[in-house]
């Protein structure tokens, strides 16, 4: 890989260097390799220098990996996981409007364009994200839409996050 990561290789480390089983199971060796080939890249993203990337499909898709995935590994148990979701999830309501999900061929890589809906914690994001996640994705991945949409309708927020966000404003304070 080169000294500045380029979008396929977000998108090739992602898709095809990791497993599946990979992408959601706490992974200190996993989180350490992110924070080591992309944490820059991330940075970069969040403070939205990569702008250019969100032009086309391919680079938008890695960046929202890059914004709604990576920063997950980066920074789990703290605030700043969430960090990259409101930029995350207009990059998904961009590739719905350009087309760009509807034309993916790819099962898996619909599934991430559509993830940054599952980490909002809006309630109208989850009832449109409903009908899309049936229509493109797995069954198992629809029903975790459904359990989601469930914890935002009962608790208007996800309520895990509750320590993460305490624990950050209570350093923001110090």
């Amino acid at each position: 890989m080169a000294d500045h990561p380029s979008h396929q290789d977000v998108v090739n480390f992602w898709f095809h260097e990791l497993r599946p089983a990979q992408w959601f199971r706490v992974n200190q060796k996993l989180d350490q390799q992110i924070t080591n080939q992309f944490q820059g890249l991330v940075d970069q993203a969040l403070d939205g220098r990569l702008i250019n990337w969100s032009n086309k499909p391919p680079s938008a898709l890695a960046l929202v990996l890059l914004l709604d995935q990576f920063p997950r590994h980066l920074w789990r148990g703290h605030a700043k996981a969430f960090s990259g979701d409101t930029q995350a999830l207009s990059l998904s309501l961009e590739g719905e409007r350009q087309g760009w999900i509807q034309n993916e061929p790819e099962q898996v890589k619909r599934q991430f364009w559509l993830m940054p809906r599952l980490h909002s914690e809006q309630l109208d994001v989850h009832n449109h994200a409903l009908t899309l996640f049936e229509r493109w994705t797995d069954a198992r991945t629809f029903a975790l839409a459904k359990h989601y949409r469930q914890i935002i309708a009962t608790h208007g927020r996800f309520p895990h996050r509750d320590d993460s966000r305490e624990e950050y404003e209570s350093r923001a304070q110090d």
